[in-house]
């Protein structure tokens, strides 16, 4: 939850294993191994499991067409396209039952550690995003369309990342904490109600995380004709 979970595997003293690693390692293997039994047996007539991934891919490449053109989409794609997976199998992983109720393994999302690095990363693809398209274009825009709105659009940019963090945080910390308080409460009934309200909810916060970071890198890279 909120509270800083205690280390399960110290590292050599610097690097402290929680439950939302052991989550996150876990998400990341089944990722992983999935993609590579994905790959190594592709057929052009797919079955069942291919035609479902190969479906699932397509939608979410039409989704990022859809706000940020094919063109970007293609070039920015493994980027958007991890981010969203990660995040969303890292908010379901919370309404899995067991997780959360241990130390062991807890949703990354609803550390604010997790997503306060994910928000940095978006920011540090941003800046670099921004800086391929030209340094001149980059400093540029911070000083339009007025050389006075330099600090503003300056705060702004350390602002978008700050913003993301919080917000994924904050609602899925909340989602968290309130099915937690109603399995006090009412143990059976009405956790149920708010664990099939998650499905929807933790999709619908992934899809924001990822939409947004796609608005974002679709500013940083418009270069003028």
């Amino acid at each position: 939850m909120g509270e800083a979970s205690p280390t399960i595997i110290p590292i050599f003293g610097i690097l402290d294993v929680t439950g939302e690693v052991v989550t996150m390692w876990i998400i990341i293997t089944l990722v992983a191994v999935l993609s590579l039994i994905v790959t190594h047996n592709l057929k052009e007539r797919p079955g069942k499991f291919q035609n479902m991934i190969e479906f699932a891919l397509e939608y979410l490449e039409n989704f990022f067409s859809g706000i940020i053109g094919k063109k970007k989409t293609r070039q920015y794609f493994t980027f958007l396209g991890s981010l969203f997976i990660f995040i969303i199998l890292a908010n379901y992983s919370g309404i899995i039952p067991g997780v959360g109720l241990t130390d062991y393994v807890k949703a990354p999302t609803a550390s604010l550690s997790v997503t306060a690095g994910l928000g940095l990363t978006t920011f540090l693809i941003l800046q670099i995003s921004g800086m391929r398209c030209g340094v001149k274009h980059y400093f540029k825009r911070f000083v339009k369309p007025m050389f006075f709105m330099l600090p503003l659009l300056v705060l702004d940019e350390i602002i978008k990342p700050i913003s993301l963090a919080l917000r994924l945080y904050g609602n899925v910390f909340g989602e968290e904490t309130v099915i937690e308080q109603l399995y006090e409460l009412l143990p059976i009934g009405a956790p149920i109600i708010m664990i099939v309200l998650s499905l929807l909810f933790c999709a619908l916060q992934a899809v924001v995380f990822t939409m947004l970071t796609s608005l974002y890198l679709d500013e940083v890279t418009e270069v003028e004709e």
